[in-house]
């Protein structure tokens, strides 16, 4: 991951970033004023060019300017929009994709925090890759000098978004690994090692015979077809003199084939990405602790494998989840939900936490309804739904709240089991969504829902996503920890 460093004058400037915002619809763009500004001859060279490229100003624009002989060697151009959080990091996403065969640049800022963060989040963001191979080689970029007037008062930003930056790295990491390497073992050994070290994070995982001594059927059933055993992942983070405690559940399915209800090849190819709100939730938890956030946050990931051989569950099975509920599956690939009841079950009987949060990769449906790149958000609550759309916008996810209807319950009836969990009757993802309300207990009004299917995933570069896993969610959960306490 590439150096970013706070520096009060450039002491490296054979490529200086100006900031560029747009003046008006019949007018050239402006330069930013920013901490430490240029000399009067880089501009007086920034400004004049400004008119002659018909520069915008627009986010993400960037243009270079060669200066032989000059010092800085080169001037970039680099269009900040309106100039809030969101424009500056897709500024800064450009900014990693524009320099990736640089060594080192040098950005002239504002002393905003707003600004620093969202550079800072854009060019951690946007410089991701994934495992790339020695063939494909690195990106060169590997420093950037920030010039702020007081590099000591924004060191703490710089440290927020660097943070919130590498756990989002970490989810799309896990995210985008195979699963021919990645398996419900595998996914509990990268925990613990993320964890490790940390005396103030308590991590506990399940095997197959301690879920079946404790009765977490659903997690059972659906990794039951599976030669890699299912797990349950707990990590707690218990600051002192917490006065909250939030549980993050999130959905594990290391490889989704459907089950016996086996999904056609195209709609399998992608399944590595599906426990992806796992991924989040932990990185999160992990994210909390490293910012020392003070608010007790014990996530729930559980993991299984979802797949076809004599040992898999079968449609109309009975599950008998935690705690006892049952329920009646007639589709082996509405298996999300069932390992979801289990944990969230398991949270509202034994942790008895204040607020109770799921994400999961849960249904095509949220993409049908809501597009690629929003979320559909569950909650009774309006103020928890309140806060954590707030928090997810300023983060720069999207989700939309969708509504838990309650004339849809009737589809939830089984006439052999407590409920029916995938009554294909439609409403995909508002069915999904009540039919775990139903394992929600006193926590019903102090839960919200999650399904991020759609955004945990992106098929091409945009703002500061790459192609491949977003580590949606890790960015918005930790904004919204961060006004708990």
């Amino acid at each position: 991951m590439l150096a970013i460093r706070l520096v009060s004058g450039p002491a490296r400037p054979d490529t200086l970033v100006l900031p560029i915002r747009p003046e008006g619809p019949d007018a050239p763009a402006a330069l930013v004023t920013t901490a430490a500004p240029p000399g009067d001859d880089v501009r007086a060279e920034a400004v004049a060019l400004l008119p002659a490229a018909r520069l915008t100003g627009a986010a993400g624009e960037v243009r270079e300017h060669l200066r032989p002989g000059g010092s800085p060697a080169r001037i970039w151009l680099l269009g900040v929009g309106a100039g809030d959080e969101h424009d500056w990091r897709v500024a800064g996403a450009a900014l990693a994709r524009a320099a990736k065969d640089e060594t080192y640049i040098t950005v002239s800022l504002p002393e905003a925090p707003d600004a620093l963060r969202g550079l800072a989040e854009g060019l951690l963001l946007g410089s991701y890759r994934y495992r790339l191979t020695e063939a494909g080689g690195r990106p060169a970029l590997a420093e950037v000098d920030v010039v702020v007037g007081d590099p000591e008062a924004l060191a703490p930003i710089l440290a927020t978004a660097r943070t919130t930056a590498e756990m989002t790295r970490l989810a799309r990491d896990l995210t985008n690994t195979p699963s021919s390497t990645k398996n419900p073992e595998w996914f509990a050994a990268q925990v613990a090692s993320a964890a490790s070290g940390r005396a103030d994070l308590h991590l506990r995982v399940r095997g197959p015979e301690e879920l079946v001594a404790e009765g977490f059927g659903g997690i059972l059933a659906v990794g039951g077809g599976s030669a890699s055993g299912p797990r349950l992942v707990e990590l707690d983070w218990r600051p002192a003199g917490a006065r909250t405690h939030v549980v993050l559940v999130g959905k594990g399915i290391t490889f989704d084939s459907g089950g016996i209800s086996i999904k056609p090849v195209p709609a399998m190819k992608l399944m590595r990405k599906d426990m992806a709100g796992a991924a989040a939730v932990v990185a999160a938890t992990l994210g909390a602790a490293a910012l020392g956030l003070p608010v007790r946050v014990t996530t729930l990931a559980p993991l299984a494998e979802n797949m076809v051989s004599g040992s898999a569950f079968r449609p109309g099975d009975i599950v008998r989840h935690y705690g006892g509920l049952t329920s009646e599956s007639t589709n082996s690939d509405a298996e999300g939900r069932l390992v979801l009841a289990d944990a969230m079950a398991y949270a509202v009987r034994e942790l008895k936490p204040d607020l109770l949060v799921d994400l999961a990769t849960l249904t095509g449906a949220n993409a049908v309804a809501l597009g690629k790149r929003h979320a559909a958000l569950y909650s009774e609550n309006d103020g928890l739904a309140a806060d954590l759309l707030g928090a997810i916008a300023a983060a720069g996810e999207r989700a939309w709240r969708m509504p838990l209807a309650d004339d849809y319950v009737e589809y939830l009836g089984s006439e052999i089991a407590d409920l029916h969990s995938s009554p294909n009757r439609g409403a995909g993802s508002v069915v999904a969504a009540l039919f775990l309300r139903e394992f929600t207990g006193d926590l019903r009004d102090r839960w919200a829902h999650l399904d991020m299917s759609a955004p945990s995933w992106s098929d091409d570069v945009h703002g500061e996503l790459v192609k491949g896993a977003t580590g949606w969610g890790v960015r918005g959960l930790l904004r919204w920890l961060a006004t708990l306490g």
